[in-house]
Order: structure tokens, then C-alpha cells, then sequence
């Protein structure tokens, strides 16, 4: 079982940038898909990027096309969230998590989950 820890995160004026780091443990990521969900108040959870474990095929929610990029360095066994001209409605908390499968689309489901960092944006 894989065991995922979050980094980065915090609070950032509108069009500012910040990056999320996810680092795994007790399982090779570099054959699973990963990917990065957030939740904000009053809001269900919803997917936001993911990728495929050789890093070929990436999916992002329509409302982060072009302003967030995910990445994975399956050496260090962490994938990243970058996220530029971040928007007051960005904030939420954030989680990394993982599946196994070929198939890694955000509206998979995903069973291992990190402990999830806050985001915060200010108009």
C-alpha cells in the first residue's frame, strides 16, 4: 500500500503561483496513475489533473487548462502540482492520490490518498 505525503501549498494573492509536492512511500509510483483532487467548502470533491505512470498522457479539468501542470519524477518517487495565475476560486484543499490501472483519468477513482494541503487565494 502506498502512503502519500503533501507538501507546499498555503495562502497567495490572485495571479500569483504556487506548487504542491507529493511524496510516496512503501510502493514505486512509476506504474501508477496520480493525480491531484481538491475540495471546497460546501463543494463536493473534484478532480483537477492527473497523469499516466510513464507521464505520456496527462487530464486537467476544464477549469485549470493552462494555468496548472502536473508532473512526475517517478525517480523520487513524487509527482507535482504547478499552479500559476492561481484565482480566488482555486481555494480549496487539495489532495494527491494514486491508482493502479491503465486507465487515469480524473473521473477514475482513486484509492490511495494524501493527507491534503490548504490553498488559499485572496482577491
Amino acid at each position: 500500500q502506498v502512503q502519500l505525503v503533501q507538501s507546499g501549498g498555503g495562502s497567495v494573492q490572485a495571479g500569483g503561483s504556487l506548487r504542491l509536492a507529493c511524496a510516496a512511500s512503501g510502493n514505486t509510483i512509476s506504474n501508477m496513475c496520480m493525480g491531484w483532487f481538491r475540495q471546497a467548502p460546501g463543494k463536493e470533491r473534484e478532480g483537477v489533473a492527473s497523469m499516466s505512470p510513464g507521464g505520456g498522457s496527462t487530464y486537467y479539468a476544464d477549469s485549470v487548462k493552462g494555468r496548472f501542470t502536473i508532473s512526475r519524477d517517478n525517480a523520487k518517487n513524487t509527482v507535482y502540482l504547478q499552479m500559476n495565475s492561481l484565482e480566488p476560486e482555486d481555494t480549496a484543499m487539495y489532495y494527491c492520490a494514486a491508482r493502479s490501472g491503465l486507465y487515469c483519468s480524473i473521473t477514475r477513482a482513486y484509492n490511495a490518498w494524501g493527507q491534503g494541503t490548504q490553498v488559499t487565494v485572496s482577491s
